[in-house]
């Protein structure tokens, strides 16, 4: 029988980069980039990744488990739904998570934007239910924590590689 508990929890995660916000909400609005830090990963292939930017437009990616961790094989989906969006200042989106046809999450995510002498400070405010009856929550910070490593990591290649335009 599945533990009925849920779980409740909300972490704020605060990144500063060195680009302009229009740089920064581009990352989250242009599906070929947002691909490259948020879906793409050497743990799993990516089985569907598609996105419509738009407020009421969905997010959908699925991801099938590569060898080397527990979960080999299993695919992790993802569906969420954009509730807002402010061009340059904010995205909000609300998703549920499935791991291998099995609900273990509903998550509000909020993505704020405030610029800076000398970039974008980004604050994640990620409010999620947790079904799982697992350490869901501090993995999904882990995984935030990760993704806007990934997101710094993409600004930075391009802003090497169009130095004029940061």
């Amino acid at each position: 029988m599945a533990d009925p508990a849920v779980v409740h929890d909300t972490f704020v995660l605060e990144r500063v980069y060195p680009a302009r916000p229009e740089r920064v909400f581009a990352a989250f609005a242009d599906a070929k980039v947002k691909r490259r830090w948020f879906a793409e990963s050497p743990s799993h292939d990516i089985e569907a990744f598609d996105m419509d930017f738009q407020i009421g437009g969905a997010e959908i990616a699925r991801y099938r488990f590569k060898p080397g961790g527990p979960f080999v094989g299993v695919i992790l989906s993802s569906d969420g739904t954009y509730l807002d969006i402010q061009p340059g200042i904010r995205v909000v989106i609300a998703s549920t998570m499935s791991l291998g046809g099995r609900r273990i999450s509903a998550s509000l995510v909020t993505i704020t934007l405030s610029p800076t002498t000398d970039g974008t400070i980004l604050t994640c405010t990620h409010q999620g239910a947790f079904f799982e009856g697992a350490d869901g929550p501090k993995m999904r910070e882990a995984g935030w924590r990760l993704l806007l490593d990934q997101l710094a990591k993409v600004l930075m290649h391009q802003i090497e590689n169009s130095p004029a335009v940061v």
